[in-house]
């Protein structure tokens, strides 16, 4: 076997590896497999900074005879790679046992092509000090790039956070995956993210895990990659999570959350839901035309100035709410079970329509209870109220 005694072979094998996919890649999957935190990001963000790391090796190891080639190597990739991962809130020992193995396993290959092209004991010998030299340098740069990063006004990446959010939800391009993952704002292991409403808008609101939250047109806006679980909850806060979507999906289901906990408050809700528990609201809520006729259809005879009428009314729409039970129903209202009996039998007396009688029509009573539910509902709303708010707005 042929001998080599000069720093060319390592040079050009370090230029191979740095052309070589498959070898970026074991290096990639090595730092994932050592440091669990790198494995929720995506495997180009990681790929994208080895390449650029073992690409920038190669022209000092060219120079392995100048003692002073370290301080004239362009570890700008360091920089970038810790700084981005302070941003993206992976710590920093995750990081740098991430570094740690991908350093390890480059000169584990370094080393068996060096052999494999023959290069002397001597230089291999020299060959792994500088090794372990280099992967010291590019661990101090990967700090400090870190450090640097966390340096930074916390204002700052909260001002980037709540315009990613903001674009996302309300206006404007919807934000790339590498923006967000760059913000920190990543999706779960099947790609996907929930986003949430609150009201009132608390930016202290506390949840775990911890989301990106915003104020946006007065409601608290979030966006998880695991459902959100409220954390000493204000007793008058309502949160609406989405179920997990694709991120085109985002800001369709935003609006919805934000509208279903309009809903809510409207009916003195509080406390976390999932987005479908308002599925029937909202759906009614969005054909107001509709609802109003309907309403008049059933509700025609009474009076909204008659004090009498709207609790009749309000007594009905709560025995539906309660399943039909006239002890839950009297439970609800502070009244007896008698009282509420009678009103029924009166808004029976006013309408010609009943809530305790199977529907004479054919329907069934599921359907008939909807269409009472609904027209109670619209009718009871306070005068001049708007009837629904457009989720697009």
């Amino acid at each position: 076997m042929t001998v080599l005694k000069g720093p060319e072979p390592v040079t050009e094998i370090l230029r191979s590896m740095a052309g070589d996919p498959q070898v970026c890649g074991e290096l990639v999957r090595a730092a994932r497999t050592r440091s669990p935190e790198l494995s929720r990001l995506t495997e180009s963000e990681t790929f994208s900074h080895v390449l650029a790391m073992v690409t920038a090796a190669a022209p000092w190891f060219a120079a392995l005879d100048r003692a002073e080639a370290i301080d004239e190597q362009d570890f700008g990739a360091a920089l970038l790679l810790g700084a981005d991962r302070a941003v993206q809130g992976v710590p920093m020992t995750a990081v740098l046992r991430g570094v740690q193995a991908a350093t390890t396993r480059a000169a584990e290959i370094v080393v068996d092509r060096c052999r494999s092209a023959g290069v002397s004991d001597r230089l291999l010998l020299s060959l792994m000090l500088r090794l372990k030299e280099y992967g010291d340098a590019l661990e101090r740069q990967v700090v400090n790039g870190y450090r640097a990063a966390e340096q930074q006004a916390p204002r700052q990446l909260g001002e980037l956070r709540a315009e990613l959010i903001r674009r996302l939800f309300l206006d404007g391009d919807a934000p790339s995956d590498r923006e967000l993952a760059r913000a920190g704002i990543r999706p779960n292991d099947d790609g996907l993210l929930h986003c949430f409403a609150a009201s009132p808008a608390h930016p202290g609101t506390a949840f775990t895990p911890r989301p990106f939250t915003t104020v946006l047109a007065g409601h608290l806006a979030g966006v998880c990659a695991r459902p959100p679980e409220p954390v000493g909850l204000d007793a008058d806060v309502l949160v609406v999570v989405s179920p997990a979507v694709p991120l085109g999906e985002l800001r369709a289901l935003y609006r919805l959350c934000a509208h279903a906990v309009d809903l809510g408050r409207g009916r003195g809700l509080r406390g976390r839901y999932e987005l479908t528990d308002f599925a029937a609201e909202l759906a009614l809520a969005h054909q107001p035309l509709l609802g109003a006729q309907l309403s008049r259809r059933l509700l025609g005879p009474l009076d909204q100035g008659d004090a009498f009428h709207r609790q009749l009314a309000l007594t009905a729409l709560t025995f539906l709410d309660q399943g039909r039970r006239l002890d839950r129903t009297a439970s609800a209202l502070f009244t007896h079970p008698h009282t509420v009996r009678y009103r029924l039998r009166r808004l029976q007396d006013i309408t010609g329509g009943s809530l305790t009688d199977p529907p004479c029509d054919g329907r069934s009573r599921l359907l008939s209870t909807l269409q009472w539910w609904w027209a109670l509902t619209d009718w009871l709303r306070p005068p001049g109220t708007a009837r629904v708010r457009s989720c697009g707005r």
